[in-house]
């Protein structure tokens, strides 16, 4: 380990006492405690019984909170959970201190068989669209059908924009960007964020970036916040590096749950140009193209993202489910 690379953070060290995670409106948070990892969930009580699973997980540096608004809008069409990934939202470091785009699975894997939840509608953003591709390729017993926001799979060009968050995967700079932007308020650090994640930020209500910079607040006094940034920066670049069957590119093509993919046109982390090819590498692909939108458009434009989900869950499914989803679109 290089001297200047921050050791792995036990989470039964790291029990620090901050403000409670926002909680919205028909939402539930709870904690699940699994072999070597303790998550966070965050779900919404399902409409009526019998709804199919969803899963959720996020990107680098967001949490649960961030599939709220499509949460919302998939109201009596599915049963909703979304996950903290271990290091982030609510959830506390894993034991081993994987933060590898394979330990994040294992991670996913780990509660969908201990809840016995699966099949389920797998989705993922960012960090989190490697993530569920990988659970995808290797358990497709636990996917019923997978949408991608914005995935994280390896760009041989990456954008000039997303190669700050790279860097974070570089030992010591995290330390570095730390001291440098020591003086940087919440409120800063939020716009800048939502700068670079939005196709417009202007979207973003005064009450979604006042919630923003709560939760920040909080997290920025987590011990292990930038540790878990850090590795799990370093986690997307080494997944980059992959080839042969553990490559991402190879696992997409071995993926067999019909697949949504969403991209944005403004998206300053994930090419545009990278939705034709993942549209070729996914065998039943769907795909959605947004061009004002950024890194995260279900938080931009959750009715739009949803509407598309409802298509490629009324194709995938049987006459019964189909029929469900129809009226579930149409409001009926």
């Amino acid at each position: 380990m290089s001297s200047t690379e921050s050791p792995s953070v036990s989470a039964a060290s790291v029990l620090p006492r901050v403000a409670p995670v926002r909680v919205g409106e028909g939402e539930r948070l709870r904690t699940v405690g699994l072999p070597g990892v303790t998550l966070s969930i965050r779900s919404r009580p399902p409409a009526r019984e019998g709804l199919p699973p969803a899963l959720y997980v996020h990107g680098l540096g967001g949490s649960s909170q961030n599939w709220s608004s499509l949460m919302a809008e998939l109201d009596g069409l599915v049963d909703s959970e979304a996950v903290d990934l271990p290091g982030f939202g609510d959830s506390p470091p894993p034991d081993d201190g994987d933060y590898s785009v394979t330990g994040h699975a294992r991670a996913v894997i780990r509660h969908l068989d201990a809840a016995g939840r699966g099949p389920v509608h797998l989705f993922g953003n960012s960090l989190g669209g490697a993530v569920a591709t990988r659970v995808a390729a290797v358990r497709p017993d636990l996917v019923r059908t997978l949408t991608l926001v914005s995935p994280a799979l390896p760009e041989l060009r990456i954008q000039r924009t997303a190669v700050p968050t790279g860097l974070l995967g570089v030992p010591g700079i995290a330390a570095l960007f730390t001291r440098f932007t020591r003086e940087w308020t919440a409120e800063q650090r939020v716009r800048g964020v939502m700068g670079l994640c939005y196709g417009d930020p202007g979207r973003v209500s005064p009450e979604a970036f006042r919630h923003a910079v709560e939760e920040l607040e909080r997290r920025l006094q987590l011990p292990y916040f930038w540790d878990a940034m850090a590795r799990s920066a370093r986690g997307i670049v080494n997944a980059y590096t992959l080839g042969g069957q553990h490559g991402l590119w190879r696992q997409a093509e071995r993926v067999l749950a019909p697949t949504l993919l969403v991209y944005g046109g403004r998206d300053q982390l994930v090419g545009f140009r990278m939705a034709r090819k993942a549209a070729r590498a996914f065998r039943d692909s769907r795909l959605l193209t947004l061009p004002d939108a950024g890194h995260v458009a279900m938080m931009e434009y959750p009715e739009v993202v949803a509407d598309a989900f409802r298509d490629l869950m009324a194709r995938a499914a049987g006459p019964a489910e189909e029929t469900a989803a129809t009226a579930v679109g149409t409001g009926s």
